[in-house]
């Protein structure tokens, strides 16, 4: 493995990030759980970056995408008519609740997120857009625009005017003991003093994330983007859900993530879970929106055969074994265990999330690194995020059994535990 880390650092950009001390390279999988290329097998509680969405050798999707191989045609472009196409976006805009929605496929969430810029500037007229403080939207030039992480900008040109809103940081000393409702109240007032003081008229949209997938799994409190969109169509600014990291059930208490604030937004952006491992984002808009713009626009690769095939498949299988209520019945094992372990362990700051989509906040990022190779000995994949790099997140697949659940449950608090007597020690 030191040889092939060698290779990779020699030809790949140093920013690219890889986890632990001594990465590893996976090989094989088969439900949820992968083997990398020393043998070893974990259970996979990050998903390829939430992405995996099924898990693994998943029958279904794999026999899908070999009757598409069988055909001969791995691509074709969409100035040729595709069926898969038109039947996931038959399917995507029925489960949207959006009405008269069309949709849009692009090859990742970053290129999704910024055709719905383009649709919502081109609509409005304007380059002025708010999104939300410590938020995370892709990497391409107009996305990171739009991101609110330090650690993830490059520089602070931009192709937009961009404000930032609070809705996730109730942790600033000025909304410490708020209640739910008296914080969506002061984040209203807030939004409110914003489009008086800091943009003119006619804002372009609201872009957010119902669950902050890089910020640590932090998130609004219900109830505040359905107060925000109040306010927004007052003054007809649309509204962007960005569920790239939280659609498809994976919060366990609806499909999408904007769900869970009772908000039909104007657009939705999708992608990692929906292709359960091959390349598909995308768009899904009401159509007055996607149909508005006057030049001519096609998609090289998006929606191409393979992606469609494994996307369609995917989609069928979430819906058909209700993977949804498994995502409730599975996170609340494992959010109600670490909640309870929490109560005991003082490195612990706090335990959020919602179905199987969960975050364990430690002291420091030494921590959090400590924590990600105890896990990775014990057998578990986890993932690192959170505006201060304290955020241990987790996402397994939305096909986790209760087994796995108590089971990746017993490795995580154990990891806490550790951690936890190494601190009392110092």
């Amino acid at each position: 493995m030191s040889e092939l880390l060698a290779r990779h650092r020699a030809v790949m950009p140093n920013w690219l990030a890889l986890n632990y001390h001594d990465p590893i390279e996976i090989v094989s999988g088969k439900g949820n759980r992968v083997i990398d290329a020393d043998g070893k097998s974990y259970l996979d509680f990050f998903a390829g970056i939430l992405t995996n969405m099924i898990g693994y050798d998943v029958p279904e999707v794999r026999a899908a995408v070999e009757r598409q191989l069988a055909t001969g045609v791995v691509h074709t472009s969409t100035v040729y008519l595709l069926r898969g196409q038109v039947e996931l976006a038959e399917k995507i805009a029925r489960v949207s609740g959006i009405p008269d929605a069309k949709v849009f496929f692009t090859n990742s969430g970053t290129e999704a997120n910024e055709t719905a810029l383009l649709l919502a500037t081109y609509a409005r007229k304007s380059d002025q857009v708010l999104a939300m403080r410590q938020s995370y939207h892709g990497r391409s030039f107009g996305a990171i625009s739009v991101t609110s992480n330090r650690s993830w900008k490059n520089n602070s040109l931009s192709p937009l005017n961009v404000h930032f809103l609070h809705g996730a940081d109730r942790h600033l000393v000025q909304f410490e003991g708020l209640s739910d409702a008296d914080y969506i109240k002061a984040c209203v007032d807030d939004l409110r003093h914003v489009l008086a003081t800091s943009v003119s008229d006619d804002v372009a949209a609201l872009i957010a994330e119902p669950v902050q997938g890089v910020g640590g799994f932090t998130m609004a409190p219900d109830g505040l983007f359905a107060a925000y969109k109040e306010v927004l169509d007052e003054q007809g600014i649309l509204f962007i859900s960005d569920e790239v990291q939280t659609g498809w059930g994976r919060t366990g208490s609806s499909f999408f993530g904007i769900g869970n604030h009772g908000v039909t937004p104007d657009m939705i952006t999708f992608a990692k879970g929906l292709g359960n491992g091959f390349a598909v984002g995308g768009v899904v808009a009401r159509g007055d929106l996607m149909d508005a713009p006057h030049a001519v626009g096609l998609s090289t690769f998006g929606g191409n055969p393979i992606s469609m095939a494994a996307a369609n498949a995917t989609l069928d299988y979430v819906l058909d074994h209700d993977l949804q209520a498994n995502a409730a019945r599975t996170g609340e094992i494992i959010i109600s265990g670490l909640k309870a372990a929490a109560e005991r362990l003082s490195v612990v700051k706090g335990v959020r999330g919602k179905g199987l989509m969960f975050a364990v906040e430690l002291e420091t990022p030494a921590q959090a690194g400590r924590f990600m190779e105890l896990t990775k000995r014990a057998g578990l994949l986890a993932g690192k995020g959170g505006l201060y790099g304290t955020a241990i997140r987790m996402a397994p697949p939305l096909t986790l059994t209760v087994e796995e659940a108590t089971e990746g449950l017993g490795i995580i608090v154990t990891a806490l535990e550790t951690i936890d007597a190494e601190a009392a020690a110092q």
